[in-house]
């Protein structure tokens, strides 16, 4: 590259060679010769009309596109851009496609130049990939004004003042469900004293109580008809209902909701005398437990755990990997401390699958002390917990990575139309 100084104090830059013997080039082939001088904020850059045309859908490709930067009186497109900007630019077109962005320019003064000049969709892609931003997902939105208003108050909080209130509130009825499902299993909760009842021959007895004016049954209740307004009025105002239940959190939703619903048919029968109470029992044990999975609707409403949950899924292949050399390493010792271990009368490995409990819990915590080798195997045992340090230090350290790289993802919400 070589600058030369013009009368005007501009800077040309010359990136490409003349032509030597333009005299002997067909009338189609000078035409692609002829140089042209881009103008960037007073930087002049040459280059030929054939470099450009590489990329005919782009700004500089396509001479339509182009013409209207033209200046007539100095021969030249002019551009008021950023100059650092545009030396990887040109080279993305004499490159045939490469794009490289400059080390003194920032991510996004080059994400805007590049949208600017109009590269391909296809580079523009990679480079956001190279830099580990988010990818621009289209987020479809209803096209009747009052079902998009009502999409947007109950599935974007950041959009408005009123969802940032409504996402508040089921926040508040996650966490008051939550507690009361963990405070309802304490015994001076659960062993409810029956209902004493007369008979005509004035004997009394016992009456199980009615599960319907139980606390917390009617604060379950209450939780449980907010959730269904809410999820109800995110499916009615939904652009899409088939995308609406590929969507896991709507499956979360509808994990949530649906136990209340079979709890309280399995509760009217039994109280009605019409089912069998050890099978209704066993029943709603089992569905009591999915209620549990109610604290993953809190991740609809935090940006920390969707990043957590989008790295755990990233990280898929590296965390096999991981439990893959954990099982190498828990048969080698459990195997090396039986057989270090077999002269031993006392010992408490009696088989090598014995000493998988051994082996997992020292390569995974300080282990529990309820198995230790005591002869020689306890040279493997300190070589276990050395394995175990860098077990721990390579998973934590992978996660920690991965975890940066995707806040740095981070996606914007879509504002409400006012």
């Amino acid at each position: 590259m070589t600058v030369v100084s013009l009368e005007n104090h501009d800077e040309t830059l010359a990136v490409s060679p003349s032509v030597e013997d333009a005299a002997d080039l067909e009338p189609a082939e000078q035409e692609s010769s002829e140089r042209v001088v881009i103008n960037i904020s007073g930087l002049r850059f040459e280059t030929q009309i054939k470099t450009l045309s590489r990329f005919p859908a782009t700004l500089l490709g396509d001479p339509r596109k182009r013409m209207r930067f033209f200046d007539p009186l100095r021969n030249e497109y002019f551009f008021d851009r950023n100059r650092p900007s545009f030396d990887a630019i040109l080279y993305y077109y004499q490159s045939g496609g490469r794009l490289r962005r400059p080390v003194s320019v920032p991510v996004d003064i080059f994400l805007e130049e590049i949208k600017f000049y109009e590269l391909e969709e296809e580079a523009i892609e990679l480079f956001r990939d190279d830099e580990g931003l988010a990818k621009e997902e289209s987020r479809p939105l209803p096209t009747n004004e009052f079902q998009r208003q009502l999409w947007l108050l109950f599935e974007y909080p950041e959009s408005s003042g009123p969802a940032r209130i409504i996402a508040i509130v089921s926040v508040m009825v996650i966490l008051i469900s939550i507690v009361i499902f963990c405070l309802e299993t304490l015994p001076e909760f659960r062993d409810v004293p029956a209902v004493p009842e007369n008979n005509a021959n004035g004997s009394a007895h016992g009456k199980e109580p009615s599960p319907f004016t139980d606390p917390f049954f009617m604060v379950e209740t209450l939780c449980i008809v907010w959730f269904s307004f809410e999820f109800t009025m995110r499916f009615l105002s939904c652009p899409s209902k088939a995308v609406f239940f590929k969507n896991i959190m709507n499956l979360i939703d509808i994990v949530a909701i649906a136990p209340y619903f079979i709890t309280l048919g399995l509760d009217l029968a039994e109280h009605q005398g019409s089912s069998q109470q050890a099978a209704s029992l066993a029943i709603l044990r089992v569905i009591r437990l999915v209620r549990v999975f109610r604290i993953f609707k809190l991740s609809r409403h935090s940006k920390g755990l969707q990043i957590l949950g989008q790295t755990l899924h990233a990280s898929l292949r590296e965390l096999g990997l991981l439990i893959f050399f954990l099982i190498i390493g828990v048969v080698l010792f459990s195997s090396s401390v039986y057989f270090a271990e077999a002269e031993d009368p006392e010992s408490v490995f009696s088989s090598i699958p014995d000493a998988f409990w051994w082996a997992v819990v020292t390569m995974t915590t300080v282990g529990y002390g309820d198995m230790y080798p005591s002869t020689i195997g306890e040279i493997r045992w300190v070589s276990v917990r050395h394995r175990r340090s860098a077990h721990h230090s390579v998973t934590c350290s992978y996660i920690h990575r991965e975890t940066n790289r995707r806040v740095k993802k981070t996606v914007s919400f879509p504002e409400a139309d006012d």
